[in-house]
């Protein structure tokens, strides 16, 4: 895709801090980062996001993931990390290139993963689950 800015940066033609490369997958720093070292995973190839990437891209995306996040960890002197995938702009999803975001997390870094929860009402939860899994394909 030519307007995509994560094609861009594949062809260099959009300047990027890469932390790792290889002939199918690249990772870089993200330019707005959660906390410094936050870094994206992007194939080569474009995809719009999780649904529309080959599966085996997609594995291939979580293998160089899981290669890379201990060096963000260890660089960074994170006690953890966040690992994910937004998909639509509902999610978040920024760029329409199927990224995997790696977040070093401090431990007083007061950002919050998740907002506080609720829980189902009688019986929703087993309607819930019904749906999704006639929804399964």
């Amino acid at each position: 895709m030519s307007d995509c800015v994560f094609c861009k940066i594949v062809k260099w033609e959009t300047p990027s801090q890469r932390v790792y490369e290889d002939d199918q997958y690249i990772a870089f720093l993200d330019i707005n980062p959660i906390n410094p070292g936050h870094t994206l995973v992007i194939p080569r190839d474009h995809y719009e996001n999780v649904l529309d990437v080959p599966e085996e891209v997609l594995a291939g995306m979580i293998k160089i993931a899981k290669k890379v996040a201990p060096a963000v960890v260890g660089a960074m002197k994170a006690d953890g990390f966040n690992i994910g995938i937004n998909n639509g702009r509902a999610s978040g999803q920024l760029v329409d290139h199927v990224h995997i975001h790696i977040i070093p997390r401090h431990e007083n870094d007061n950002l919050k993963s998740w907002p506080s929860r609720s829980r189902y009402a009688d019986g929703e939860m087993g309607a819930t689950a019904k749906k999704i899994k006639d929804a399964i394909k």
